[in-house]
C-alpha cells in the first residue's frame, strides 16, 4: 500500500476549471474520503489521481513516485466504478480472475488467489454464476474482488454504493469498511453522501467548486467547519445559523443577539460588518429563563428524538431535542448555547472566525 500528495493539482477543461490547486497528503493504509456536491470536483480529482485524466498543472506521487503524467496502468492502481462494468459474457470467476490472467499468472496461481479473494468477500458459492443474474449487492462484491485480486498500491472507488437501495447500502458500507481493515488498504473513496463518509472515513476532504473547503477527521470538520459551506453541508439537519450586524475584536467573549449577550469562545481573530452566529442543532437548549426566545413554528418526531423549529428576531433555528420534551406550536420558549459549540463565520466570505476553543480542540493553540 502507499502514500498520495497531491500537490497544487489544478484541471481546466478549456475555460472551466474543475479543481483548483488541491493540495492534502493520503496517508498510507487510510480510508480517505473525497466529498461534496455534484460538480464539485471530486470525481475529477479522483480521476487525476487514477490515471484516468492528466492534471492541467501540479503534481501527485503515489508511494513516493510523481505520476501526474503517467497512464493509469503504470500506476499500480485498481478503480471500482459506481456502474460496477464487469464483464458479461464471462462469470463471476473468470471476472475476478481476468486481471491476473492478463498478466500472466500460472492458471494454478490464479484459481488459489481466487478462491482466497472469494471467500473474504463471501461468494464461494456463486463463481461459476453469471454477473447478469446477480444482485448489485452481489455484483459490487465482483467488482471489488476484481480490484483487490492484484493487491495494488491503492485502491480508487467512485460512488461505488450509489445504485444500491439505502438498506443494502448501508449494510454494503459496513463490510467495505471491514474489507478495508483487514487489508490495511490505501483506499479513496468519492461520494456526495455526508453520513457515509463520517461513518466509513479516517479522513475527509470536502470540496465545493472545484476548491478544497475543509481536510481533516471526521469530528473536526463537524465540531469546527472552517467555512459555512461545510457547516451546512455536513450535519443532517444542517448548522444553523444567525446572521447579526456587529464587531468582534480580538479577545471578545460575547456578542449580541436582538440586543441580547450571548457568550461565545474567546475570539482569536478581530472581524466588523456582517457576522453569522453558528451553532449545531443539537446544542440548542430550552430554558425558560432566558431572556433570548423564539417561537415554536414546527415540530418533527424521529422516534427518540424531535426537531423543534423556532422563529427569532435574527432567523429561524432548529435543535434537537429529546422527544420527552414538551414543546407545543404557536408557544415562545428562551433559547441557550453552550459558548464551546458556537462558531462565527464571516458572513461575506463565509470563513470561520478562529477561537480559543476551537484552535484547543485542533491542537493548534
Amino acid at each position: 500500500m502507499a502514500q498520495i500528495r497531491i500537490e497544487n493539482v489544478r484541471k481546466e477543461f478549456g475555460a472551466f476549471t474543475a479543481v483548483q490547486s488541491s493540495t492534502f497528503t493520503i496517508e498510507d493504509g487510510e480510508f480517505f474520503m473525497l466529498l461534496g456536491p455534484s460538480g464539485c470536483g471530486k470525481t475529477t480529482t479522483l480521476r487525476m489521481m487514477a490515471g484516468l485524466e492528466l492534471p492541467t498543472s501540479g503534481e501527485i506521487f503515489i508511494d513516493g513516485e510523481e505520476v501526474g503524467m503517467k497512464p493509469a496502468s503504470q500506476r499500480d492502481i485498481a478503480f471500482v466504478f459506481q456502474m460496477f462494468a464487469l464483464y458479461p459474457h464471462m462469470n463471476v470467476g473468470k471476472n475476478i480472475s481476468y486481471p491476473l490472467l492478463s498478466q500472466g499468472m500460472p492458471k494454478a496461481q490464479v484459481t488459489k488467489k481466487v478462491g482466497e479473494i472469494a471467500e473474504i468477500l463471501g461468494i464461494t458459492d456463486i463463481l461459476k454464476k453469471s454477473v447478469g443474474g446477480l444482485s448489485g449487492g452481489d455484483r459490487q462484491r465482483v467488482a471489488l474482488g476484481r480490484a483487490i485480486v492484484r493487491d495494488p498500491k491503492a485502491f480508487f472507488m467512485d460512488e461505488p454504493l450509489g445504485a444500491l437501495d439505502a438498506e443494502f447500502r448501508e449494510h454494503m458500507s459496513e463490510e467495505l469498511r471491514a474489507l478495508h481493515d483487514r487489508m490495511n488498504a490505501t483506499t479513496v473513496y468519492v461520494t456526495h453522501d455526508q453520513l457515509e463518509a463520517m461513518q466509513m472515513g479516517d479522513k475527509i476532504v470536502v470540496m465545493n467548486h472545484g476548491v478544497v473547503e475543509q481536510f481533516g477527521v471526521p469530528q473536526d470538520i463537524y465540531d469546527w467547519p472552517a467555512t459555512k459551506f461545510v457547516a451546512q453541508f455536513i450535519g443532517s439537519p444542517p448548522m444553523n445559523f444567525l446572521d447579526f450586524s456587529g464587531m468582534v475584536g480580538t479577545g471578545t467573549t460575547e456578542v449580541r443577539l436582538d440586543d441580547i449577550p450571548v457568550q461565545i469562545p474567546e475570539s482569536r481573530e478581530g472581524a466588523n460588518g456582517r457576522l453569522t452566529f453558528g451553532i449545531r442543532p443539537e446544542h440548542v437548549k430550552l430554558d425558560d429563563t432566558s431572556r433570548y426566545r423564539g417561537k415554536v413554528i414546527a415540530t418533527e418526531y424521529l422516534g427518540t428524538t424531535q426537531i423543534v423549529t423556532l422563529e427569532t428576531s435574527n432567523g429561524l433555528i432548529k435543535a434537537r431535542l429529546s422527544s420527552a420534551d414538551k414543546v407545543r406550536v404557536d408557544e415562545t420558549a428562551g433559547l441557550t448555547f453552550d459558548p464551546r459549540t458556537i462558531t462565527l463565520f464571516n458572513s461575506e466570505t463565509g470563513q470561520a472566525l478562529r477561537s480559543a476553543a476551537n484552535l484547543e480542540v485542533l491542537g493548534n493553540g
